[in-house]
């Protein structure tokens, strides 16, 4: 009942955020957003493992802003290979994570809209599959059930009933099975440092 209540005063309050690119300047901004919403131990799931040292996927990087431009919200997707077919050849899809928003603007539908916007903006760039690592009851209603990754591992640990994935192609993760291993674009050592300076 309580998500109920909490989506019907999303809908019903005044939108006092947009999304939009994640663009160089707002890194510093995501990486502290998702220190207060996630804490230390976030650099250490499974899902990490396929982001470090890669760039998001083209096009899919998104943040919430408040009326002030400050970030409020995050989300990404990762190139991923989703095992292999049944014809041997890898399987390319999508990793999403990790989805964020700022603890003091929670409740008013930003990671929905997030989700809704990297959802719609992975069908456009023609993408077959959405995976993740997350909560089911959040998550289902946007289409991800872990019945699509029943033959696919993570890289290490993870909650098998967590594994959800959303196929924006019909059939497209039909037959696929084995370990998730990460495929985008890797940080160049020329980006790694002026991210450091």
């Amino acid at each position: 009942m309580a998500a109920v209540l909490d989506t019907v005063r999303a809908l019903l309050a005044p939108k006092s955020y947009i999304i939009a690119d994640e663009t160089p300047a707002d890194v510093v901004a995501r990486e502290a957003l998702l220190d207060r919403a996630m804490g230390a131990g976030r650099r250490k799931k499974s899902s990490e493992k396929l982001r470090r040292g890669r760039v998001p996927a083209e096009g899919l990087a998104l943040v919430a802003r408040d009326g002030q431009g400050h970030v409020i919200g995050t989300v990404r997707l990762w190139n991923v290979e989703a095992g292999v077919g049944r014809d041997g050849v890898a399987v390319d899809a999508l990793l999403l994570g990790p989805l964020a928003v700022d603890p003091a603007h929670e409740g008013k539908g930003i990671g929905a809209a997030l989700m809704r916007a990297a959802i719609a903006e992975a069908t456009g760039r023609g993408h077959g599959a959405i995976l993740l690592v997350g909560d089911a009851p959040y998550y289902e209603r946007f289409g991800f059930f872990a019945e699509k990754t029943q033959h696919l591992v993570m890289p290490g640990p993870f909650a098998r009933e967590r594994f959800l994935a959303l196929e924006l192609k019909a059939g497209w993760l039909e037959g696929a099975a084995g370990m998730l291993t990460a495929s985008g674009r890797k940080l160049s050592r020329s980006s790694a440092l002026r991210r450091a300076a």
